[in-house]
């Protein structure tokens, strides 16, 4: 029987905390969600200043990586590239990046999720709050 890694509540937590503080450093306003490796959030946040629109984003592109299990910029790029003529959102603004999964011993455990500023930006957040995650359970 295999072992199955997940993400605890403290977990999602300090990803939170991590992207939270990262984004205070960049003197970013945008909104956080932390997600199981199904898509169900586990965690939020919605900085003072970052728009009502970015909480609900946040969360799509954090359950689109998970659900996908690749950061969401990939359907971006699909998409600019005409080579997915649909993708189903609840609010689809054209930029999906800001999605990052969670791989921990080649096991998805969640997503990362992140909307406020540019979208690569959002993606940065996201990546140095799951590189600090994954060096300290490490």
């Amino acid at each position: 029987m295999k072992t199955k890694h997940y993400l605890t509540l403290a977990d999602a937590e300090f990803l939170l905390n991590q992207a939270h503080q990262y984004a205070i450093e960049n003197s970013f306003n945008v909104s956080i969600a932390v997600t199981d490796e199904t898509g169900n959030l586990l965690a939020m946040k919605r900085m003072d200043g970052a728009s009502p629109m970015t909480a609900n984003l946040c969360l799509e592109k954090a359950k689109c990586s998970a659900m996908s299990k690749r950061p969401s910029k990939l359907f971006e790029d699909l998409i600019k590239g005409g080579q997915m003529g649909f993708l189903t959102m609840n609010t689809f603004n054209g930029m999906l990046e800001g999605g990052e999964p969670i791989v921990y011993d080649g096991q998805l455990v969640g997503a990362v999720g992140v909307s406020g500023v540019k979208s690569f930006q959002d993606a940065e957040i996201a990546q140095q709050a799951i590189e600090k995650f994954l060096v300290q359970v490490h």
